[in-house]
């Protein structure tokens, strides 16, 4: 097996970079792992990944969590990205 040429290096890059920088639109991506659960990716560094049961619980917390969040938010305990 022969080491790549350095054109071939820089395409593959290329390509690498292409596809990496559609991930950073801010759009959430979802996936099914091989154990089952699944996880979210786009929020932050690393992916959040809950099973089944676990997201539908959340989820029928939402209205719980937003108001938890806005009580937080406004006395100011929470840390919010500065706005440019």
């Amino acid at each position: 097996m022969s080491d790549p040429s350095y054109e071939e290096l820089r395409a593959r890059v290329a390509e690498l970079e292409k596809r990496g920088a559609g991930r950073r639109t801010g759009s959430l991506e979802f996936r099914v792992g091989e154990k089952g659960g699944v996880s979210v990716y786009g929020l932050g560094r690393f992916p959040v990944t809950l099973y089944y049961e676990q997201w539908t619980r959340l989820l029928d917390a939402s209205a719980e969590l937003r108001k938890f969040l806005e009580e937080n938010k406004a006395e100011g305990k929470l840390k919010l990205k500065e706005e440019k």
